[in-house]
Parts: structure tokens; sequence; C-alpha cells
């Protein structure tokens, strides 16, 4: 049997979404989307501490643009391509605006008829990468597409050494002390 023809990161998500639905009918909807944006929270900080470390993924001098090109491969690894489509665009030294477009979560939440009530953990997710790279990220949603934005966006800005957001900042600190602030804005 040829193990690349086994969609297991599809499977994997079938079974994360039926168990969302499963405690939102047990438990009831809120106590789903919160145990959903912890789990959300740890796996995306496993993630991106691995590829931290297997592609060298790191803050430092160099050019937002730069960052960005490495720090791809992070959202590349959570989901199976063609899964979502992700843009990150650079904003200036500082900040960056990411681009969600295509989400088969989103897709499957309306297939599911579970998408009234559902609460994105995408702050979440993003502040568990923050968390596992050490960097302090004040990150907000500017559109929502589960709330009828034609996309998810996101506007980050990050305290790099050496500028006007300054401070030891931008520096890798030891995991669990970085912070990213869930600030929540729809345009």
């Amino acid at each position: 049997m040829r193990t690349d023809d086994i969609p297991y990161q599809q499977f994997w998500w079938l079974h994360d979404a039926r168990w969302y639905q499963g405690v939102a009918r047990r438990y009831g909807q809120q106590a789903a989307n919160e145990i959903n944006a912890e789990a959300l929270r740890f796996v995306s900080r496993r993630v991106a501490a691995w590829c931290a470390r297997r592609y060298g993924i790191a803050l430092t001098d160099q050019s937002m643009a730069q960052f960005l090109t490495e720090f791809a491969r992070i959202p590349q690894t959570m989901w199976a391509d063609g899964a979502i489509t992700v843009e990150e665009i650079p904003r200036g030294e500082n900040a960056w605006e990411s681009v969600l477009t295509n989400s088969f979560v989103l897709r499957m939440l309306r297939a599911a008829r579970s998408l009234d009530g559902y609460e994105c953990p995408c702050l979440e997710m993003r502040a568990g990468w923050w968390e596992a790279l050490g960097l302090t990220v004040r990150d907000r949603v500017v559109d929502c597409a589960r709330t009828g934005g034609d996309a998810c966006r996101f506007h980050a800005e990050v305290d790099r050494p050496g500028t006007a957001t300054g401070g030891d900042a931008g520096r890798l600190h030891p995991p669990g002390t970085a912070t990213a602030p869930a600030e929540v804005t729809h345009a």
C-alpha cells in the first residue's frame, strides 16, 4: 500500500470536526469554542516550534519580507495543500498583514451546519505561533470571512530591537513568556 495516497491530514481534521460537534451537543457551544481554541493554541505552538527548529525560523535583523518567507512554512505545515490559501504581506519593518482565503474550515462548518455560534480560534492559533517563536506581537482581526468578509485578514506588529516599538522584544524568549494579546477589531 502506498502511504502517500492516504489523506492523513484530512482524516484528522474530520475527527476534529466531529469532536467539536460532539462537545457542542453535550456541553454547549461555548464549551466547544473554548476547548477548540485551547487545543488549537497548543498544536500551533508545537507546529511553530517544530518548524523553527527544522528550518531555523527566527526574526533577526532581516527584512520583514525575508522573515515572512521563512514564516510561511508554519501555516504550510498547519494545513494540507489546498486546504487554505495564505498570503503574508509586509507592511513595513515591524508589521505585516495575513490574508486567508478558500478556508476548508469554513466550508466544512457550513456543510455541517455548525457555523452559527462557532467562534474562530484564529488569534489563539496565531498566539501559539508567536509564543513558540518567542515574539511579542500585537495581532488583531481586520476582517473575518465567517462574519461576512471576503477573507480573513489579520494585522500584526512585532516588537524588534532598535526600532520605535523596540526594547528587547523581537528577540527569542523562553517558551511561554512571549505575549500576543488577543485584540479583535472588525473593520
